[in-house]
């Protein structure tokens, strides 16, 4: 296994952030059919999740990464360079669920990721993605709360 696939992956999440969902997507459903790495599978469906335009397909593909999520060693992140734990992996991952869950108008469990998903927070830093996620979080509090 070679460790090109992250900068492939870094390469479709930047054809995202450009807002070229279609190419984003596709770049993302190819790197999926080239690997079965636990890390890579996950990172890939995290954000092809993203492109998807209908809500019940971005909460399979967000299953899909938290389900991948539980079989990646804690050692994992780091040998591709990460300096990100799997554990900080989770709040954005159930962040995510709870966000379309609560498109999708299942408030449950919209606020069951929510939950889950603060619960986890402890386990991010003090930076930029840590913020990040915790200002999603407030976000989806705030939208359930509205709800």
């Amino acid at each position: 296994m070679t460790e090109e696939m992250m900068p492939r992956i870094g390469a479709a999440i930047e054809l995202s952030v450009r807002g070229d969902r279609e190419a984003a997507r596709e770049q993302f459903t190819e790197l999926w059919a080239e690997t079965t790495d636990p890390l890579h599978r996950c990172m890939i469906a995290h954000h092809l999740a993203d492109q998807q335009e209908d809500v019940r397909e971005e909460l399979r593909w967000d299953l899909v990464a938290l389900e991948l999520a539980s079989s990646i060693t804690d050692e994992r992140p780091t040998e591709v360079g990460s300096i990100v734990p799997v554990r900080a992996f989770y709040p954005s991952l159930h962040v995510n669920l709870g966000d379309a869950y609560r498109r999708a108008g299942e408030l449950s469990l919209a606020r069951e990721h929510l939950d889950l998903g603060l619960a986890a927070a402890d386990a991010l830093a003090d930076d930029e993605y840590g913020r990040l996620i915790k200002t999603g979080l407030a976000r989806l509090a705030h939208e359930l709360e509205s709800a």
